[in-house]
């Protein structure tokens, strides 16, 4: 297939492709439904079939929502946490320090809570304590509690459980399981190695959230029609978006109900986050994972790791106003340790990457095991190939964050390598890992973790394709377009945005804005003009093609989307790509 507008090679470094002649007759079907050409192509790239493609718009959780007694042990989970609740036991939640633990954590509060109950919440200190359930700390939660609840952990913890002492332990969590499981009374886990993986894209919330679904069956069987769980919706997308889990099937039905219930901003914790995120727009995924997902992080990653957690579960607006003020806090702080970290770690990487390397890995003395998995992150897209950034602490011990790309199973790899006996501990799903390495053993582990990601295909491609959707003109860039294609939302991972390609644009107005952006106004000769943000300009080559161009046509892909500011709404597109004009 020739590369779309003939770029074969971008300012970074990608070839453009469209749609294949298959998917273009699929387009040209949808549209023939009513539905806007542009539209029409996004979901024929997404593989909606024309007859599907009215539900696909208006998706119905109950439609999609899989059975609870699907996951193993979810029965027995549900009826012992009922029987402790009607029992009023003591009941304690060890949760996670990220987005999806304090999300899950949240949600078990909030539903006791509306019982007229309450729980303690216990979060690992991430530098103290590390990932995960310990001992001493399930030790401490046994002694005083009748029930505990570990949420977004637990499925490894065989050593930190049996601490419990004849306590009932519940594991509600989505990371890769072992062979064996932990000594808990239930582990409902869709990654489970008895599971048939069908559920394995749910995050730890949405586990939680059907494990309610079940507790509430039951008491519905008493007569009791148990708290309303769709309110509680807005927690499970936040959770789905930070987390990173694929915006697909029932992710992305939960994900499109907890916008609309967001938007009604009746939860505390979350009303005050996003006052102080300057969120004056109505809410959507790019809020989720990019303003609201890391103010909550940043409280496991450099402040108190319980912060997040409280903030989700609080139900007294001071006292949330004061939390999102300390996490707006941390997350400034963060930032800044991060683009240290950042620009160390990038130089290491590219030094492995261009010698071969199919793994992009850094490691530094004192880097804070806080920002390694955001750095980690940035690696992956940089150098599109799986990443780990490590930091090593002065006992000789390395706390570090793998991410991973599409195909390539990093926590199963990081697992192995554990089993090995070349880390200390490791674990975590396809796509994100963590793991703890002595020192005197980093590069042998990174060598043989280097050697299995190759097997699975890591490190064999160049930058990826940019694949976009059609081609637009300025004039055709309207609100209304951009509310028709946001209807085929939430967009994130497993579920990209519509693009587009602009074709001979130029820039009559360029302005650096922020750490390394850039404004941009755009123009084909016309009477509209149209305005444009390219984020990480500086980094990512987008600037310096710019500047080349001085004035000459560009070829510009992007998405365009609703930009809102002090009361206006304009459109603005989204600079992902820009790519030599053939026409100059």
């Amino acid at each position: 297939m020739s590369a779309w507008l003939g770029v074969e090679a971008s300012a970074t470094g990608r070839r453009w492709v469209g749609l294949d002649p298959a998917q273009d007759r699929i387009a040209q079907a949808i549209a023939q439904t009513g539905l806007p050409h542009p539209l029409a192509r996004h979901l024929a790239r997404r593989g909606v079939l024309p007859e599907d493609a009215a539900a696909f718009l208006a998706p119905r959780l109950r439609d999609l929502l899989p059975d609870p007694l699907g996951l193993r042990d979810m029965g027995v989970a549900a009826a012992r946490f009922l029987r402790a609740v009607e029992s009023r036991e003591r009941i304690a939640i060890f949760a996670d320090y990220d987005v999806d633990g304090g999300a899950s954590a949240a949600l078990l509060v909030w539903w006791l809570r509306l019982q007229g109950q309450t729980a303690t919440i216990y979060v690992p200190d991430r530098i103290d304590e590390g990932y995960g359930p310990n001992a001493p700390a399930i030790a401490r939660l046994a002694y005083d509690h009748d029930l505990i609840i570990c949420v977004d952990c637990g499925t490894l913890s065989h050593e930190a459980l049996a601490a419990a002492d004849g306590t009932d332990v519940i594991v509600l969590d989505h990371h890769l399981g072992a062979e064996t499981l932990p000594p808990a009374l239930a582990v409902v886990n869709p990654n489970r190695v008895d599971e048939d993986g069908a559920l394995g894209h749910l995050c730890a919330a949405a586990v939680v959230f059907l494990f309610l679904v079940e507790v509430n069956r039951l008491l519905r069987a008493k007569g009791d029609p148990g708290p309303d769980l769709m309110a509680m919706l807005d927690l499970v997308a936040l959770a789905t978006v930070a987390d990173v889990a694929p915006l697909v099937g029932v992710n992305r039905a939960l994900v499109q109900q907890g916008l609309k219930v967001m938007r009604g901003r009746h939860r505390p914790g979350l009303r005050a986050l996003a006052e102080v995120a300057r969120m004056d727009a109505p809410p959507s995924a790019y809020h989720l994972g990019f303003l609201l997902g890391p103010r909550i992080n940043a409280g496991g990653r450099v402040g108190a790791a319980d912060l997040g957690a409280r903030l989700l579960a609080s139900d007294d607006a001071s006292e949330a106003a004061a939390l999102a003020e300390r996490l707006d806090a941390l997350n400034t702080e963060r930032r800044a340790i991060e683009a240290r970290v950042t620009d160390d770690a990038r130089a290491q990487a590219e030094a492995r990457v261009e010698g071969g390397a199919a793994l992009a890995w850094a490691a530094g003395e004192g880097w804070h095991p806080g920002v390694v998995g955001i750095v980690a992150s940035r690696l992956k897209e940089a150098f599109n190939r799986p990443a780990i950034v490590i930091g090593l602490r002065e006992d000789g011990v390395g706390q570090g964050s793998a991410r991973s790309v599409a195909g390539v199973d990093i926590g199963a790899a990081i697992q192995r390598l554990a089993a090995e006996s070349l880390l200390i501990k490791g674990g975590g799903h396809r796509m994100a890992a963590g793991l703890t390495v002595e020192a005197e053993k980093l590069e042998e582990a990174m060598a043989r973790l280097d050697a299995l990601l190759a097997r699975q295909g890591a490190g064999t491609s160049g930058p990826r394709d940019l694949r976009v959707d059609g081609t637009l003109m300025p004039s055709a860039a309207t609100e209304e377009l951009c509310r028709q294609l946001d209807e085929a939302g939430p967009f994130g991972q497993g579920a990209s945005a519509p693009r587009f390609a602009f074709p001979d644009l130029r820039a009559v107005h360029l302005r650096p804005v922020g750490e390394g952006h850039l404004k941009v106004t755009l123009s084909d000769g016309g009477a509209k003009r149209l305005d444009a943000i390219a984020f990480r300009a500086e980094t990512s080559g987008v600037s310096a093609a710019f500047e080349r161009a001085s004035g000459a046509p560009l070829h510009i892909a992007g998405r365009i989307e609703i930009n809102r500011w002090q009361g206006r709404e304009t459109v603005q597109l989204r600079i992902e790509d820009v790519a030599a004009s053939a026409s100059e």
